[in-house]
């Protein structure tokens, strides 16, 4: 999905285990909305995670949908996960592959990729879309990787119980179980549905931690997070969360990879990688999208 700028999204200090709270930009996109988290002013990356879009909760009339043109990649893979709804994605490998709730599209860019997300086979009735995109900046040894798609049905996915929390393991290892998604970094994303007054320790063998609080929300000590809510550790404290109502939470970490450079849909540890791949796009460089023939124009 194309970005927008995250510079007005505030992030307040906070004391205790949470060493910061990120609250989103919401950017209307005409028939539904994104709420981008990451990157923000005072913290760009949580780990590999470059983005996290937070997409609806939205509910659309029959011929409406989600409707994004091909326009590229690089220096990432990209992570859909859905809540509610179905997101038809093709790109120019030749993939065309549904994704729908609780199933994971992992898209490698790699040196460089082009796809479209489209509405699904929903888009004859009024459906709804819910979901959170991530995009996860690739190590330097892998940047340059020839690009790759693995599509992951839900059934497909570990989910346990920890606590009375029920756990879905999208990427990484956690509780002793591990997700079957690639992942080309230490890298960990939970799905966390907590009952009303229900507490869980969260995994604290990440480098970098936070948690997204989609929808209810949570206490960790004395401090309250309520929805659209990211709250980031502090460094090497473990965290235990305490929902007040019913709850899902969306956890993120792992190792950093270094900075990276961001501009438009690309990134990079250099800026002239980036200047290169958007010569490239401009000039029909990058291979297109077999059967879509739009695309999303390089912005001035």
């Amino acid at each position: 999905m194309s970005v927008f700028a995250a510079k007005d999204a505030r992030c307040i200090a906070c004391e205790g285990s949470v060493d910061l709270t990120i609250e989103p930009r919401e950017k209307d996109l005409g028939d539904f909305s994104v709420r981008r988290v990451l990157p923000a002013p005072a913290r760009r990356m949580v780990g590999p995670f470059i983005f996290f879009d937070h997409m609806g909760p939205a509910r659309f009339p029959a011929g409406k949908g989600i409707n994004v043109r091909p326009h590229p990649h690089i220096g990432i893979a990209t992570v859909t996960y859905l809540f509610e709804g179905q997101i038809m994605h093709r790109d120019s490998l030749g993939i065309s592959q549904p994704i729908e709730a609780g199933a994971v599209n992992l898209m490698t860019a790699g040196r460089g990729i082009v796809h479209s997300e489209r509405a699904g086979d929903d888009l004859d009735r009024e459906s709804r879309l819910h979901g959170i995109q991530t995009w996860i900046a690739l190590p330097e040894d892998k940047a340059e990787m020839a690009p790759a798609f693995s599509h992951h049905p839900a059934a497909s996915l570990p989910q346990l119980a920890v606590e009375g929390t029920t756990v879905r393991i999208i990427l990484g290892e956690a509780y002793g179980q591990r997700s079957p998604v690639p992942v080309y970094s230490p890298t960990l994303y939970l799905e966390l549905r907590i009952p009303a007054n229900s507490s869980v320790a969260l995994p604290h063998n990440c480098a970098e931690l936070a948690f997204y609080v989609v929808e209810g929300a949570v206490a960790v000590g004395e401090r309250e997070f309520s929805g659209y809510t990211m709250a980031v550790a502090a460094p090497g404290n473990a965290i235990k969360i305490r929902a007040i109502r019913d709850t899902r939470v969306m956890v993120i970490g792992g190792e950093p990879v270094g900075e990276r450079h961001i501009w438009w849909n690309f990134v990079a540890a250099s800026r002239e990688r980036i200047k290169t791949a958007g010569a490239d796009w401009k000039a029909g460089r990058f291979d297109p999208v077999p059967g879509d023939d739009e695309f999303i124009p390089l912005p001035d």
